[in-house]
């Protein structure tokens, strides 16, 4: 039974939550088992964001994550909180565009992608949330592209529907560098 326990942070305004929920939507449109645990600060930009969300074959018995298989972090201060979570030989991806500091542990895969500088080369920096999505879905997987295509229409808000064909591209980014 394939278990995918991921942890999203950042500060608001990054598209953490709507990050998660992509994922938690995918999940379920293949039938997984899903939880969405979302969590943030009393100012919605600015503030802090992050996100659980668990992916599983079987049923989930406790929504609530003490070790990720994956956190992504968005800025250094997600790093710096959450880096302790991950479990040993989990996977850890970095917005190198926002964060210079390295992983201080040794026991886990880090991925180092410039998310916000790949989104602002294909013309929208709040992207970067959807270019991380396209880089954990080729590194860690959990669920299929068609799945993450479906629920990026489903979580995009209708006025925001013009802007599909840009996040598409930034699902794409980072594999293409």
């Amino acid at each position: 039974m394939a278990t995918h326990k991921y942890f999203f942070a950042g500060f608001g305004g990054q598209g953490i939550l709507m990050l998660g929920q992509i994922m938690a939507y995918a999940a379920m449109i293949e039938g997984k088992e899903v939880t969405f645990l979302p969590s943030y600060g009393p100012e919605m930009r600015g503030g802090t964001a992050n996100c659980t969300v668990i992916v599983s074959d079987g049923p989930i018995s406790c929504p609530i994550i003490d070790q990720a298989t994956c956190l992504v972090a968005m800025n250094q201060p997600s790093l710096v909180k959450f880096e302790s979570l991950v479990s040993p030989g989990g996977h850890i991806f970095l917005n190198t565009s926002l964060i210079e500091q390295d992983v201080a542990r040794g026991d886990v895969i880090v991925h180092p992608i410039p998310a916000t500088d790949l989104a602002r080369d294909i013309g929208e920096e709040r992207a970067a949330n959807i270019v991380m999505l396209g880089a954990i879905h080729k590194m860690v997987g959990g669920v299929k592209r068609e799945s993450l295509e479906m629920a990026l229409k489903k979580v995009l808000p209708e006025s925001k529907a013009h802007l599909l064909a840009l996040n598409l591209t930034a699902l794409d980014a980072w594999k293409q560098k």
